[in-house]
């Protein structure tokens, strides 16, 4: 070779190994970016430009679906609907079918009014032997289905340090007998809240008044469990009654859903 040939051989050299090492960062980057964004079917030459967020309007659907659940998707929505407004304290009562006595309480709780439901506690619970209705009569052994208002508390026993409700510290709150199934009743007036249903929100629980007529019943409370099930109130472990008894607050405007799953 002449010593001008081998001249040029060096001087293009140098340019061959540049345009091999860009043209080796540019695959890196397109085998980078294909790996990150790589679907099946996609063109990786666009992956960079993807969005695989779902489109906007679909973003703001799913905020609003959760806004409307507000945090309780077991809920149906004309329930959520009649859970007022300001209410930032809910008793649930959820049975495990239409004509069971068994069901489950938990206790939520949110920081303002229109916020979702946050969970504090849950328990196992008792209510009416013959489950749920929505036109209870007295004597039908069902716990009336909906939601009510918890205005007052009492009890055999001095209320819990803590607690916010009237509470109506009562001798006359005795449970003699037998229950549904005859399990004996002591103590299961040890700690109740009285459930406005047919009654007279701002009384004691022992007040008799039935404003809807003496064929509803009434007197239905939620009180401490007696290993059984109930002619229409709820029972829930002692220890769980002193909790929801030390957490509700009439400022919170306290209620209580009750009702069979997907009520």
């Amino acid at each position: 070779m002449s010593k001008h040939a081998r001249a040029r051989s060096r001087s293009r050299r140098p340019r061959s190994l540049a345009i091999g090492a860009t043209f080796g960062l540019l695959t890196f980057g397109a085998s980078w970016a294909y790996a990150v964004y790589e679907k099946p079917g996609a063109d990786p030459r666009q992956a960079l430009a993807a969005d695989d967020r779902p489109p906007a309007q679909d973003r703001a659907a799913r905020g609003e679906h959760r806004e409307a659940l507000q945090g309780l998707p077991d809920l149906s929505e004309q329930t959520r609907a009649q859970i007022p407004a300001d209410s930032r304290q809910l008793v649930l009562v959820t049975g495990e079918a239409k004509d069971s006595s068994h069901s489950t309480v938990t206790l939520y709780t949110r920081p303002a009014a229109g916020a979702d439901w946050a969970k504090a506690d849950s328990w196992p619970a008792r209510n009416g032997a013959k489950g749920w209705s929505t036109e209870r009569t007295y004597g039908d052994l069902t716990s009336p289905q909906g939601v009510f208002a918890l205005t007052d508390a009492g009890g055999l026993l001095a209320k819990p340090q803590g607690t916010k409700l009237p509470y109506d510290r009562n001798r006359s709150f005795v449970a003699s007998g037998r229950g549904v199934e005859g399990e004996l009743l002591a103590g299961s007036f040890d700690y109740v809240v009285a459930i406005d249903f047919n009654r007279r929100p701002g009384t004691s629980p022992l007040d008799p008044t039935k404003p809807d007529g003496e064929r509803k019943g009434g007197n239905i409370w939620l009180h401490v469990d007696h290993d059984g099930p109930s002619q229409g109130c709820v029972g829930i472990p002692k220890e769980a009654m002193k909790k929801v008894l030390e957490t509700l607050d009439p400022a919170a405007k306290p209620v209580i859903a009750m009702g069979p799953a997907g009520f």
